[in-house]
């Protein structure tokens, strides 16, 4: 599997992030072409190596046309644009899924974290301190990099502290800005000493982090592929880059059938209209569980009940926890680690004298040891021609060892 690992030594912003990735080797073209796809067009795009304190680093700049100076002190916040309009720009655009998912994804932790500051809601913010332009293009141009590199999960280093004083639309500041401390906070990030003067964490940086790291910690284990370099703006007594180690883990050789960590967040539910765990599981699927599964329970003075069972991976207790607690009656839940090995599994499609009918095959180090039959299409052509599914069921068993695996 390729990961990436963000090393923070001197902080993190979305520029840093942008070049950080374009020199990891996420093509500059391909990356504009995609951004093109937002439909904003007051923006350009440049690339240039620098140095930083002796170490060469690429620095992507984002030069925004109008749009800035001449009516900020004005009325700052005319022109901001609201979480949803972001949202709308890109789930319109034709970019993909998984960009879409993961901007929005990011831009939802921004959006929070600075309606907890301003005691408001998401939907009532507006950036205009992200800069509405650099922000988008920052971080949906992060979430392109990515995918281009074929990165599937990404890891980050503890965070550098900082201190000082920023100016922002409200004002002057401490640093961290409180969005910053809000978004890394709530994600528990560790801090590390390092007590520079200055902005060295932006809220973007630590939103896109926050949002798509695993883990806050040292590097995972991984044979290197790329060590890149992102260049900040300005220059802080260190070497102000963003450090991106790139690299594939060794699962990928091994068939990824190691354990792995999964959480299994446990409830028991006595007082809950039946008719809802329909609702609660198609939710908690929808927001990627693993697995969700009730078990009849006796509680005490016997009353019958439910266990309901969620199986997910770490990251996402979070939200799967906050689906249970709005849609259920639950008022507290129990939290196992537990690890779970799989074998690799893939759809593969078999002809049968009653139609094309897909089979899930189950194998480890390239040998098959599990098939079977895709139910939903046993069923439907069950139906159309008026036969018993078991019989479509062994045709499909029997015509996909027959063609050899």
């Amino acid at each position: 599997m390729r990961i990436a690992y963000f090393d923070c030594f001197a902080g993190i912003s979305g520029d840093m992030t942008l070049g950080a990735l374009v020199d990891a080797g996420a093509d500059f073209e391909a990356l504009k072409s995609e951004l093109a796809k937002l439909h904003i067009h007051d923006f350009e795009l440049s690339s240039e190596r620098v140095m930083k304190r002796g170490i060469a680093a690429c620095d992507v700049m984002v030069h925004t046309h109008h749009h800035h100076h001449h009516d900020e002190g004005h009325h700052g916040h005319s022109h901001g644009r609201s979480f949803t309009d972001i949202k709308h720009i890109i789930s319109e655009s034709k970019l993909s899924d998984r960009v879409k998912r993961d901007s929005i994804a990011i831009f939802a932790t921004l959006g929070e974290a600075e309606a907890k500051i301003h005691g408001s809601t998401i939907d009532s913010i507006h950036f205009h301190e992200v800069g509405a332009v650099d922000a988008i293009v920052d971080i949906v141009g992060a979430c392109i990099c990515l995918e281009l590199l074929g990165i599937e999960k990404l890891y980050c280093s503890p965070v550098p502290t900082f201190t000082g004083m920023v100016e922002i639309a409200h004002g002057r500041f401490p640093l961290p800005a409180p969005a910053t401390m809000e978004i890394l906070t709530s994600k528990g990030a560790p801090w590390r000493e390092l007590g520079i003067e200055g902005e060295i964490v932006t809220p973007t940086g630590a939103a896109i982090v926050a949002t798509l790291a695993e883990g806050f910690g040292s590097m995972p284990a991984m044979n290197i592929q790329s060590t890149s370099y992102g260049a900040g703006k300005q220059d802080f007594g260190i070497p102000n880059v963003l450090r991106v180690v790139v690299g594939e883990t060794e699962a990928a050789a091994d068939g990824e059938s190691e354990a792995v960590d999964v959480v299994v967040i446990e409830t028991n539910i006595d007082d809950l209209s039946p008719q809802i765990y329909e609702v609660v599981t198609d939710k908690l699927f929808d927001a990627g569980a693993l697995d969700v599964y009730m078990t009849p329970i006796v509680m005490k003075k016997s009353r019958p009940a439910t266990l309901l069972s969620v199986i997910c991976e770490p990251r996402l207790i979070d939200a799967l926890s906050r689906i249970i607690f709005e849609e259920t009656t639950s008022i507290g839940l129990r939290i196992d680690e537990r690890k779970r090995i799989c074998l690799q599994r893939e759809i593969r499609k078999v002809q049968t004298e009653y139609g094309t009918i897909r089979m899930k095959v189950a194998s480890r180090d390239g040998k098959t040891l599990n098939v079977q039959p895709e139910f939903e299409d046993c069923r439907s052509a069950a139906t159309k021609l008026g036969m018993p599914v078991k019989r479509i069921r062994d045709a499909a068993i029997v015509a996909f060892y027959e063609k050899g695996d």
